[in-house]
């Protein structure tokens, strides 16, 4: 097992990459190359930092605001090993844990059958949003994606029912 990642950065204070006060964990590393992206930084697997998967725990324990930790990127599946360590870190501090893919979860399904820790990751994590950013799909309306495309799925729904269900956000009315 890793006890490594590959990041762009590391954000503490989210709103907006998931419900509630979140700590975002931009991963290094994106084959998808989206024109557009929002993190063209992020794109050679060689640049960002190397972190201790104990120092990236660190920056998402002790604070009580936390609802959730959320990878992104780059591609998280590119580093499925280490970010299913970080999730489950993140399930043992009680906190949700969201994943961005440019992939679609029909791939990373297939990619499952044949890559553990694509696996692992797909089942620490509670909501998938996947699909790649499409320039022509973007929308400035959208609630945690950026293009059209991209479907936001409740994984824990999914693995409850074995039907693919969408993340539905909480009536606060």
């Amino acid at each position: 097992m890793t006890d490594t990642i590959r990041l762009y950065g590391l954000v503490t204070d989210s709103i907006v990459d998931g419900p509630g006060y979140r700590t975002a964990v931009f991963t290094q590393g994106c084959p998808h190359q989206c024109p557009g992206c929002h993190n063209p930084g992020s794109h050679a697997p060689e640049g960002g930092t190397l972190w201790t998967l104990a120092d990236v725990e660190k920056k998402f324990t002790g604070n009580p605001l936390l609802s959730g930790v959320t990878l992104s990127g780059g591609e998280p599946f590119e580093q499925a090993e280490a970010c299913a360590e970080v999730a489950r870190r993140a399930h043992q501090h009680r906190l949700n844990v969201w994943t961005y893919t440019g992939y679609t979860y029909e791939r990373l399904l297939e990619r499952a059958k044949s890559e553990p820790a694509v696996q692992a990751l797909l089942a620490q994590t509670d909501v998938l949003v996947d699909g790649p950013f499409l320039l022509a799909e973007r929308s400035l309306d959208l609630l945690y994606c950026g293009s059209r495309n991209q479907r936001l799925i409740d994984l824990q729904r999914t693995r409850e029912t074995g039907v693919l269900t969408l993340y539905a956000p909480p009536a606060w009315g």
